[in-house]
């Protein structure tokens, strides 16, 4: 096996390790020592590959948004004439990706809603490809809809964003994690098709 190969497999074993741990207890309960236990792995080898607790831990915030935008990128098909129903696949694809990887979902919660005060800038930076995704998922929606004259798809992902931000606020003290992460996801979905589709009732509008 080629020094490479040994290389990234442990620095995946350590990856896999840390997920689990930041998963199961948070930023603030996990601790490199039990993150080295799981393994086996000295901690003087950790050090090796990330610096800190807090490189180890972006590093895995940061996994869990490219994995779950190469998720959506990969399966959702855009372009038809149904806005709203891409819109639904958009979010069950989401909910299917979790589903698949829990311990993600414990971290992607942990990171949106509640993350450590002092790495909410750095968190930012992790969630840029998702952010990313979303963005360009939502202009593609949006440019197959007829939009009122002083609204521009600018203007609408711009105030998504803000939307959504408030949302997370919102759940920032939410002592229930699945509550509160099925919750959000709700929300989100609701938010964005208020948004897209106003509070007038439409014929055959179910909800």
């Amino acid at each position: 096996m080629k020094r490479e190969e040994k290389t990234e497999m442990m620095r995946r074993r350590i990856i896999d390790s840390a997920v689990k741990e930041f998963s199961e207890k948070g930023y603030d309960g996990s601790s490199l020592n039990e993150i080295c236990a799981n393994e086996g792995i000295s901690k003087g080898i950790i050090y090796h590959y990330f610096t800190s607790k807090v490189v180890l831990y972006l590093t895995c915030v940061r996994e869990t948004f490219e994995k779950l935008a190469g998720f959506i990128e990969s399966n959702l098909v855009t372009g038809s004439d149904n806005t709203e129903e891409e819109l639904n696949v958009y979010f069950l694809l989401r909910a299917e990706f979790f589903e698949k990887n829990p311990d993600y979902r414990q971290i992607f919660c942990e990171a949106v809603i509640s993350p450590p005060l002092e790495l909410c800038n750095e968190i930012v930076k992790c969630k840029v490809p998702l952010d990313k995704l979303n963005i360009h998922i939502l202009q593609q929606l949006l440019s197959g809809m007829p939009l009122r004259k002083n609204i521009t798809v600018d203007e609408v992902v711009r105030i998504f964003c803000q939307l959504q931000d408030l949302i997370s606020v919102r759940y920032h003290n939410d002592v229930s994690e699945e509550t509160s992460f099925t919750s959000y996801e709700d929300n989100c979905r609701r938010i964005l098709n208020i948004l897209l589709y106003g509070v007038v009732e439409r014929t055959g509008d179910n909800g």
